[in-house]
């Protein structure tokens, strides 16, 4: 089951990539060429908001419950996860950066849901779209870092 849910975890975060991207390349455009807030904006946003949510709770459930969760191993002290690059990476780092990014596509999406005019909404939502898309490019654990998944494990 562990692995399973990892593998999902892994699959959404692709998922999230390309709506983010779809989401950061709508807010754009709405926003320089200066057109109407449309519905379709707001469904891509709240499909990447949604996408996002559940592989927040798969990532909880696997740094509570995982194989290297702080509830399955026996850190004596915060200082000996902080010691192991592994357990620092997937216990701290990950998770920190993954939720403010998480934060930040729901603060875009609820660009959608405020009374403003229409380029202000777009600008904004670009923004947040944006340093959500840092944070998760900054916080993924890529083949090429020192802590490192393959882009598509189990395959």
């Amino acid at each position: 089951m562990q692995t399973g849910l990892v593998h999902l975890h892994n699959l959404l975060r692709w998922v999230i990539l390309i709506l983010l991207l779809v989401s950061i390349y709508k807010s754009y455009s709405g926003w320089k060429s200066g057109k109407q807030f449309a519905a379709g904006d707001k469904k891509i946003w709240l499909f990447t908001m949604i996408a996002s949510h559940i592989t927040l709770l798969l990532g909880l459930y696997q740094w509570a419950l995982g194989r290297i969760g702080f509830l399955s191993t026996d850190y004596t002290s915060f200082g000996s996860v902080m010691k192991d690059k592994v357990s620092r990476f997937f216990l701290v780092e990950h998770p920190i950066t993954m939720i403010l990014a998480i934060v930040m596509i729901t603060l875009g999406h609820g660009m959608a849901k405020k009374s403003v005019d229409d380029e202000t909404k777009y600008k904004k939502a670009f923004r947040y779209f944006l340093i959500a898309l840092i944070l998760i490019l900054a916080g993924v654990p890529w083949p090429f870092r020192e802590v490192a998944r393959p882009l598509f494990p189990g395959m």
